[in-house]
């Protein structure tokens, strides 16, 4: 088993911080990637923030109403070792589709 820790991401416009809301999930839940972890707060609106993996949560580096920084730990998951540090699927190269008829159909 290895963890990984997961950073509050850069939410744009410039943000360097949010507040947690509420947390969507608790310290020993199953989470799969894409699933709902929290509700962020930051001065222009309040957005949930997805799982970037499949894991065990951990660790909940913050508390509801904590203020914390792009950057700083958010949330720690338990994973599998084969599967620490893959966030997503390596695109594979496939042979492209033919997606027009170059020439007219005859009668």
């Amino acid at each position: 088993m290895a963890e990984v820790t997961f950073p509050l991401p850069d939410l744009g416009e410039g943000l360097i911080n949010a507040t947690v809301l509420e947390w969507l999930v608790a310290e020993g839940d199953w989470v799969e990637r894409n699933t709902p972890l929290v509700e962020v707060e930051t001065t222009k609106s309040a957005v949930e923030l997805p799982s970037p993996q499949s894991g065990r949560v951990a660790l909940l580096h913050v508390r509801d109403g904590e203020e914390l920084s792009v950057g700083e730990p958010l949330v720690t998951f338990t994973v599998e070792d084969d599967q620490a540090g893959i966030v997503g699927t390596v695109p594979q190269e496939k042979k492209p589709s033919r997606r027009v008829r170059l020439s007219l159909p005859e009668d």
